[in-house]
């Protein structure tokens, strides 16, 4: 493993592609806009980010972007490409807020580009050293569960907000006696006025705790701790306190720095949810891809992780959640440093329809969480029903049958067939 940091772009620029490369290593690292006395030859050898590769793409005839400081004339072609840059770790030191600020803060900004893209990034083993990254990832929520094998079938607390803690406990008993494996809330419920946390808390965990006695399994709650980090320190020791295995934060809203200190602090799993993740990926030329952000996210310390779902009612295509859900699932810091494992979470229009596709795109894999919300509450024949379809699909899956087949002698899965994907 490389004592450098490396990171790879996709960039459009309509200038030289080397001059505009060398401008980006500048940028973010020891450069300026003009060379200074201070930058000595010494420095910059020491210092300087290290163009590694500029391997040159196609070309468009209009910019992914407006140029509005540097407009261009007509007729101007717009150069792409994949850039790899590196940087001495000793430039920042295992921090990863300054990380971001060095892979992706002002280079966005430069005049030089048209499109820049973050697309992947590569740690020195001093990252694994300095965090102490999942604490439990996919075995120990296996453990945490007893789910020893295949995904766990999980879903969402609906209505997202508006429940009192009485009516959400009421809908996590329907869950629990359906046989649910994984709950969690929603993304806009933590500590609403309507349903403050330590009252769901107190709502929701008796009933965990019941359902534990009556069948052996304790299913996982997560609960939305997302708040500032002494209230986020303070919701998750109340959770651990009533005995509950997992928070929940929405990754972009604490940032890097509230996961790490919520991390350093965790006794429990730590459910990362990306809200807001298409302000960062949505633009083809601009913002991050997946595998860049995950990396950040599993080094801070997460044990579960969102990429979206197959068949989704969100923009991103099943090809890309197939690659971020196997960037969860590939080895961290190879060869010889932490793997940092963490569960992908498949969510949004999640039914037993996405089973053989999920599982076949990911090889065989099944370590994964599905979060269906329609897809097991709005069964015809109910939720305990939702649930079976669920487990029953992915048990077709992984043994490599139809889905069409497989439901001939499973009605649960027949009815969800036919309801969610005829």
């Amino acid at each position: 493993m490389s004592d450098r940091i490396t990171a790879r772009y996709l960039i459009e620029t309509p200038f030289d592609l080397e001059a505009a490369c060398a401008v980006m290593a500048g940028e973010q690292s020891c450069g300026t806009f003009t060379r200074l006395a201070a930058e000595t030859d010494e420095l910059r050898a020491a210092h300087a980010a290290r163009v590694e590769s500029i391997d040159p793409l196609d070309s468009a005839s209009s910019p992914a972007l407006p140029m509005p400081t540097r407009p261009q004339p007509a007729g101007t072609q717009y150069r792409r490409a994949l850039v790899t840059l590196s940087w001495p770790v000793d430039n920042l030191g295992a921090s990863l807020p300054t990380l971001v600020a060095t892979v992706a803060g002002n280079l966005y900004e430069l005049k030089e580009f048209s499109g820049l893209r973050l697309m992947d990034l590569e740690l020195p083993r001093a990252f694994a050293d300095a965090y102490p990254g999942p604490q439990f990832g996919i075995e120990g929520t296996r453990r945490l569960t007893g789910i020893a094998q295949g995904p766990l079938i999980g879903t969402i607390i609906k209505p997202s907000v508006g429940l009192s803690p009485s009516a959400t406990a009421a809908v996590v008993q329907d869950l629990l006696d359906g046989g649910v494996d994984f709950i969690k809330d929603d993304e806009l419920q933590a500590n609403g006025p309507h349903n403050p946390l330590k009252a769901r808390v107190d709502a929701v965990m008796p009933l965990v705790h019941k359902h534990q006695q009556r069948t052996g399994r304790k299913v996982m709650v997560a609960f939305n701790i997302t708040g500032d980090i002494d209230e986020m320190r303070e919701h998750h020791d109340y959770v651990a306190a009533a005995g509950g295995t997992c928070v929940m934060v929405a990754l972009n809203a604490v940032g890097l720095a509230g996961v790490v200190h919520l991390r350093r602090h965790s006794t429990l799993a730590i459910h990362g949810h990306r809200a807001g993740w298409g302000m960062l990926s949505r633009a083809p030329l601009l913002g991050m891809d997946f595998s860049a952000y995950q990396t950040l996210w599993r080094t801070a310390g997460v044990d579960h992780l969102h990429v979206n779902g197959l068949g989704n009612k969100f923009s991103e295509a099943d090809a890309s959640v197939i690659r971020s859900a196997q960037a969860c699932l590939a080895p961290l810091f190879p060869p010889d440093g932490p793997a940092h494992r963490v569960m992908p979470v498949f969510s949004s229009n999640q039914t037993a329809c996405q089973a053989l596709d999920t599982v076949e795109s990911l090889g065989g894999v099944s370590d994964l969480i599905v979060t269906a919300g329609g897809g097991i509450m709005a069964h015809p024949d109910g939720i305990a029903a939702g649930v079976r379809s669920l487990r029953q699909a992915y048990d077709a899956a992984a043994q490599g049958v139809s889905l069409r087949a497989y439901a001939e002698h499973h009605p649960e899965l027949a009815a969800a067939l036919k309801t969610f994907c005829p």
